[in-house]
């Protein structure tokens, strides 16, 4: 599939649905809000993807009165979520996405002259970053500000472009979203935004999703050859991401319970190579198990398998894996950094995250230590009860009725 710049084909035309009617005020008086999500290749951006998708579900169930959204989407979106191009109007750009330049030149050229044919009142920039070229008033999501915050982990060229992108982008925006309080404390301190142009919402968890059942936590333990208990880390292999740490932790974990397992589950990234280097200099070649990506049902059994969750990130923007560690029952031991401490709370372990002593200690207290596995095993549950879609649907959906009425304080603050 060709991603050459579009023409008048006629999938870059709206298909209104009845859901995205049925939205409507009842005097027809609706305000049209569009989403831009031609960021979104399906199956390449991650955790984005999770979210954005399902917020929108929750906001289609919500179905809020006096608002219409407009969705506007790569081809390959529609086979990836055929549910939401059902639910909302969509606007298709006849690209694969696979040449970013070519999407970030549309976002200023076809999504500015559609948001303008639809009359739209806002344009919601799910992916980070509002386009040179707009006209309709915008809000933007940020996942985090990394880049600003530990630069260390970027290439020059790609810090010079964020350091570039993201100033205009959050002063172009009428609101700004965040994903955790952490992130939009991060826009107010790094960006001089002021905190009344900033609001939380947060990722959810999905209230259907059930610990697997103890046939798929046993193939699991077939599949990857775990005899024992184990210790999972869900992560590309990032710096920031701590590999280094929680290896170096397992070496004495190990020492003391030699038939405990480590799962390092996820793409390899830059740090792959030494993070593998330490396993191996560790002599942990037989007690670590790298599995590279994994199918979702997989990952879903290894986490309610897992002895607890070993998340030694220095850097989140929310921390969604602990968040799914807790909804399954499974205890968390996360760095003390970033957001982490602010989704995990006292239903988990906050560690140092560059402690691997500190990092040993924990994880062996929740192998020798049941009732303790036991108490933060029930408070997970609970505390990750609390972080629901509809009610990130509802933040967000206050967020576009703020922005509509016109975010105040648009100067930037020094």
């Amino acid at each position: 599939m060709s991603d050459r710049p579009p023409g008048p084909e006629p999938d870059g035309a709206a298909r209104r649905t009845g859901a995205a009617r049925a939205a409507s005020a009842p005097d027809g008086a609706a305000r049209r809000i569009g989403v831009n999500l031609l960021w979104l290749v399906p199956g390449e951006v991650g955790g984005s993807e999770e979210y954005a998708t399902r917020l929108l579900r929750a906001v289609a169930a919500d179905r809020p009165a006096g608002i219409e959204l407009d969705l506007f989407v790569l081809r390959p979106f529609l086979a990836a979520h055929p549910d939401l191009a059902e639910a909302f109007t969509i606007h298709v750009l006849p690209l694969a996405g696979r040449a970013k330049p070519v999407r970030v030149l549309a976002e200023s050229t076809w999504l500015a002259a559609a948001a303008r044919t639809a009359r739209l009142d806002l344009v919601h920039h799910l992916g980070g970053v509002v386009p040179p070229v707009r006209g309709t008033p915008a809000v933007v999501t940020i996942h985090d500000l990394q880049p600003l915050d530990a630069p260390q982990s970027f290439s020059r060229t790609k810090l010079a472009y964020l350091r570039a992108v993201l100033p205009r982008t959050t002063r172009a925006a009428r609101l700004v979203c965040g994903v955790s309080r952490f992130t939009c404390e991060s826009v107010v301190r790094l960006l001089g935004i002021p905190p009344e142009r900033v609001a939380v919402v947060p990722h959810g968890i999905d209230p259907a999703l059930a610990r697997p059942p103890e046939s798929e936590v046993e193939r699991v333990r077939r599949t990857y050859d775990l005899p024992g208990p184990w210790f999972l880390t869900p992560a590309i292999t990032y710096p920031h991401k701590g590999h280094l740490t929680v290896v170096r932790a397992f070496r004495a974990v190990h020492a003391s319970h030699p038939d405990a397992r480590l799962v390092l589950a996820g793409g390899e990234g830059p740090a792959e190579a030494e993070v593998m280097a330490a396993v191996e200099r560790l002599g942990l070649r037989d007690a670590v198990r790298r599995t590279g990506r994994v199918p979702r049902s997989d990952l879903d059994a290894l986490f309610a398998g897992a002895t607890a969750l070993a998340f030694p990130s220095r850097y989140e923007g929310f921390g969604a894996p602990a968040l799914e560690a807790m909804a399954l029952g499974t205890p968390v031991v996360a760095a003390r950094a970033t957001a982490l401490p602010e989704v995990v709370g006292d239903a988990g372990i906050l560690v140092a995250p560059d402690a691997p002593d500190d990092w040993a200690a924990a994880l062996m207290r929740l192998l020798e230590d049941p009732d303790l596995h036991r108490r933060l095993a029930s408070a997970g549950r609970d505390r990750a009860a609390t972080y629901s879609w509809d009610r990130a649907a509802g933040a967000q959906i206050d967020a576009w009725r703020r922005a509509l009425a016109g975010a105040p304080g648009q100067g930037r603050r020094r």
